[in-house]
């Protein structure tokens, strides 16, 4: 073992290490590593900066745009709708749950679909009287499953895509992985509805705490051309919320306490709501209803530029003691109070006519600029934004996903590689306004840090081969006697799928990527079954909440510990490397 071989082994040893505990954020620890081995010499500055221009990082980037899109103009919202539609039993439910997530997945990014699905489950929850805790688990197992389904389901195989172009081989299409990925998910799907409810806890997540969060009173409205109208409650969306519940409709002069599910909407209906400061965002994302204010429409902002903001008044806050009116509220600050809060409690009665006093929370219907301008005034004590709180346009929603499906088509189709389909329909949808300039590069910018632990992770993977770390690890697994193909292949996705628990998906596949490479030269064999192995394994990530970003996501929602996800993971990762491992060489032979 020579001097740079160990050093290498132990940077990798030390990132591992890092990574693990969680303690350091994973681009800088990346970052860390990739600038060690530069500086001494194991890789040169065009090594270490080749990761940034890959292929399959490019594509990853670009598809944030088109994601952007999708969640700004309510495609990926109206889809979910019409594919969960309303299950009456726990196992519909998941039935239900698994199929539209795995389809969006397979052709959207995972995290977007996981973070729009969860309230809708938690709805489910309410509804079953159930635990989300039994729902959330399988619907983050659904989404990686689905990723793993085609090229674009999943980072990683875009990743490793790109690192095998790189190496002169053939780059892969858009369904190829279907072979491997399907019957995966078919078979991962059985058993999380055979097995999932028995091995999944039953605990109070985040929602559950809602009774105890500021309450508001929001008002809607359904405006001329709703497709609410002649709808029911029910049938709506809106019998039960996550975040709050409907309790009146105002129609004609005649107010209707008593609302049933089976009650029809009407063109013209007021509804009122209360609830948690979410209710107005969740009821945001419902096409067809719009803010019951007049204030809202009168603010000169274009959708993509509105946002929801709690504030809290100050002692020097111009207004106090005034009513909203008075005070002349939206056109000294640009915005709409939809609801006000006092002492956590919602104060009934008209907006406009309240008295406004010290400590009272509103909340805004305001543009993205209200953040900066009025976060360090004295008019209010606190200024905090409602994340991810802009509503949908949801006019531009068939748009949006007609552009996806040309996308698709494009790549099927042989016309374009995924890299240049992905360019063509960012473009596309930047250019009907889909996605605002500065939408796009919000969302860019939001995931960057993914974006450069990928980068900073290929030059980790070009020095393990440059130091030779990676052929002498290949050479001791061969002096261990492993000279099996099949035995080969078993220990490459092992311990992909090690490294995916303990690191980043990503991260994983690009350091066991050159030791895939250097088993199937050592046993004279096509590289192609290793690799895509190493595709699989490096998303095939059940066992804890560290190695997919969407296993974590759920893990407040659902109340879940750590052991929860060994419990149920375990199994579905052997289920994934059997399936996988099994059907691999018969469609990629040795």
């Amino acid at each position: 073992m020579t001097p740079e071989i160990l050093f290498t082994l132990l940077i990798v040893l030390g990132v591992l290490v890092a990574l693990a505990s969680n303690r350091v954020p994973a681009e800088v620890t990346m970052m860390g590593a990739m600038v060690i081995v530069l500086v001494i010499g194991i890789i040169t500055p065009q090594q270490a900066l080749a990761g940034f221009a890959n292929q399959g990082l490019m594509t990853v980037g670009v598809l944030y745009i088109v994601a952007a899109a999708l969640r700004d103009t309510g495609a990926i919202y109206w889809v979910a709708h019409k594919l969960l539609g309303q299950p009456k039993t726990a196992f519909g439910s998941q039935l239900r749950l698994i199929a539209p997530t795995a389809l969006l997945s397979a052709f959207l990014n995972n995290t977007t679909v996981v973070a729009m699905m969860i309230p809708a489950v938690q709805e489910w929850a309410q509804r079953l009287r159930l635990s989300a805790s039994k729902l959330l688990m399988p619907l983050s197992y659904a989404a990686i499953l689905g990723g793993t389904c085609t090229l674009i389901g999943t980072s990683t195989n875009l990743v490793v895509d790109g690192l095998v172009q790189q190496k002169g081989l053939p780059g892969f299409h858009i369904f190829d992985l279907t072979w491997v990925g399907l019957p995966l998910l078919v078979i991962g799907s059985v058993f999380l509805l055979l097995f999932g409810r028995r091995l999944l806890p039953s605990r109070e997540g985040l929602v559950e705490q809602l009774e105890h969060a500021r309450e508001y009173h929001v008002e809607m409205r359904i405006p001329e051309g709703s497709p609410l109208h002649h709808k029911t409650i029910q049938e709506a969306g809106l019998r039960n919320l996550t975040h709050g519940y409907l309790t009146e409709i105002q129609r004609d002069g005649h107010l209707y306490t008593a609302v049933g599910p089976d009650m029809q909407l009407q063109t013209g209906d007021q509804l009122a709501f209360i609830g948690a400061p979410e209710t107005a965002r969740e009821l945001q994302r419902i096409n067809g209803l719009v803010p019951a204010h007049g204030a809202v429409h009168k603010l000169n902002l274009n959708t993509h530029q509105r946002c929801l903001v709690e504030v809290v008044i100050g002692p020097e806050f111009p207004g106090v003691n005034q009513t909203v009116k008075e005070a002349a509220f939206r056109t000294r600050y640009q915005a709409a109070i939809l609801s006000i809060s006092r002492h956590g409690l919602r104060l009934p009665g008209k907006v406009g006519e309240m008295v406004l006093k010290v400590g009272d929370t509103l909340l805004l219907d305001t543009g993205e600029s209200f953040i900066e301008q009025y976060r360090y005034r004295r008019d209010f004590m606190l200024v905090s934004p409602l994340r991810d709180s802009t509503p949908p346009d949801f006019r531009k929603a068939p748009l949006a996903t007609g552009i996806l499906g040309l996308m698709i088509l494009m790549n099927v189709l042989g016309w374009f590689s995924v890299l240049e389909a992905a360019f063509l329909a960012a473009g596309l949808l930047l250019m009907t306004r889909c996605v605002t300039v500065n939408r796009a590069r919000m969302n860019v910018s939001v995931n960057l840090p993914v974006l450069v632990v990928i980068g900073a992770s290929f030059a980790l993977g070009t020095a393990l081969e440059e130091s030779g770390a990676a052929g002498w690890i290949v050479d001791s697994l061969f002096r261990a006697h492993i000279t099996s193909p099949w035995m080969a292949l078993v220990l490459i996705y092992v311990i992909t799928a090690l490294f995916t628990e303990l690191i980043t998906n990503n991260a994983a596949a690009v350091l066991v990527f050159p030791l895939a490479l250097g088993v199937a030269e050592q046993l004279g064999v096509s590289p192609m079954p290793f690799i895509v192995a190493v595709m699989f394994a490096a998303s095939a990530s059940f066992m804890t909440p560290l190695g997919y970003q969407t296993n974590l996501m759920v893990m407040g929602p659902g109340g879940y510990r750590f052991t929860d996800y060994l419990r149920i993971g375990v199994p579905m990762s052997l289920i994934a490397g059997a399936v996988s491992i099994t059907l691999i060489p018969l469609v990629w032979p040795f």
